[in-house]
């Protein structure tokens, strides 16, 4: 069994495999463009991610991704407060095992480093970690290979009853967007004087501990052995109010991915706007929340192409001329996407050409904008989109000054 996400979803593989009772692993792999700042820390212009799941019968052994890395499990021992670790010999010989991570923990799971029930609580914490990544996949691949599974086997996990509650808190954990965005951001104290006016000091030092930068909110939840949307819940009211700040560990424009307008009881329609140029930025932002838009402005196109999926906006603009990744290719990939398809897209150019509205219309841009423009224009080539289901289509010029 093998296809494209965009075909079938992951829930759906996942029951496929259940209903069938059946044995092997999974494998996913996605495509990110290093925008991903979110999970992934490389310097390529793309990489793949690929994550493993294994299975007895239609039920859940483990899960992991697809490299060797070993700190997820680290991250849970410091929980535990296990000192001990494997040498480097022993760790060595983790390399050749289908899962090396499996292996390090049967490894420790062997020599009394820890007990079965601590093991335990690892492998569902992980499983559900994965499973919280699988399920907000949106494009990518998989194949299932039946055959002998990882041996042996300290428990096994019933799909139907996790994939319920991970889909569960997927749907609440969008709720917190754009205050925080990602489980690889890293929060960071930002407003002290508020903090020991407003917070009891216990509190504070809790948060001087683990708010220290270097910390992901993922890695917090392994540290404290909670799932990611109980501790992103925990810090959402200091996000809200200033007093903490959520961070890239790989971006020194962070602030532009937490722009957004107040939090209305009624929905605001969420304009993305793609620019390199700072004041393109800040003045579509200016005229479109004057008009009660939520404007979110992404400063670096590389990193625009993860935040997008995270933001899901109702409408992006997009300027064509980008260094590292252009409109076009930003257009295109999101194109390729189901989330995408339907989304107006309209091009910020500073040409007027033929070969340019060509080349857009190729994309599945959907409309276009000359620079420089004025708010009246872009008012209503955006009130021209928002209220329509759009399609991709031939851009239409619009007038411009």
């Amino acid at each position: 069994m093998q296809g494209n996400l965009i075909e079938i979803d992951i829930r759906s593989i996942l029951q496929l495999i259940q209903l069938g009772q059946r044995t092997g692993q999974l494998l996913v792999e996605a495509c990110f463009h290093n925008s991903d700042k979110l999970t992934h820390h490389h310097a390529s212009n793309s990489e793949k991610q690929f994550w493993f799941v294994f299975f007895l019968n239609g039920q859940i052994i483990y899960s992991q991704q697809g490299d060797t890395n070993l700190s997820r499990i680290d991250d849970y021992l410091r929980h535990y407060r296990v000192e001990t670790r494997l040498d480097e010999q022993q760790l060595a010989s983790l390399g050749s095992q289908n899962a090396p991570e499996y292996g390090y923990l049967w490894a420790l799971l062997e020599r009394n480093i820890i007990e079965p029930k601590v093991g335990h609580s690892i492998i569902h914490s992980l499983v559900y970690e994965t499973l919280f990544d699988l399920l907000s996949l949106h494009q990518g691949s998989f194949i299932f290979r039946q055959g002998a599974t990882l041996t042996p086997q300290l428990t096994s996990l019933e799909v139907a009853p996790l994939v319920h509650k991970v889909t569960q808190q997927i749907q609440a954990w969008k709720q917190l967007y754009p205050h925080i965005q990602s489980s690889e951001q890293l929060p960071i104290l930002a407003d002290m004087v508020q903090l020991q006016s407003s917070l009891p000091e216990a509190t504070i030092n809790k948060l001087k501990h683990w708010a220290d930068g270097k910390t992901t909110l993922r890695q917090l939840a392994r540290h404290l052995n909670r799932d990611i949307l109980t501790v992103a819940n925990a810090i959402y009211p200091y996000v809200q109010q200033g007093w903490l700040q959520l961070v890239y560990s790989t971006t020194n424009n962070s602030a532009t991915h937490r722009q957004s307008s107040e939090v209305d009881d009624k929905y605001k329609v969420r304009v993305v706007c793609i620019d390199d140029t700072k004041t393109i930025c800040e003045t579509v932002e200016s005229i479109l929340k004057q008009q009660g838009y939520e404007a979110i402005a992404l400063t670096n196109p590389l990193e625009a192409i993860s935040l997008i999926f995270q933001l899901q906006p109702d409408l992006i603009l997009c300027d064509i001329a980008m260094p590292e990744l252009d409109g076009y290719e930003i257009c295109a990939m999101l194109r390729h996407s189901s989330a995408f398809q339907n989304i107006p897209i309209i091009m910020l150019t500073g040409k007027d050409k033929f070969i340019d509205r060509v080349r857009a219309t190729m994309v599945g841009a959907t409309d276009y904008l000359t620079k420089p423009f004025g708010d009246t224009e872009l008012l209503m080539l955006v009130e021209k989109y928002i209220n329509v289901q759009p399609y991709p289509g031939t851009p239409t010029k619009c007038n411009t000054y």
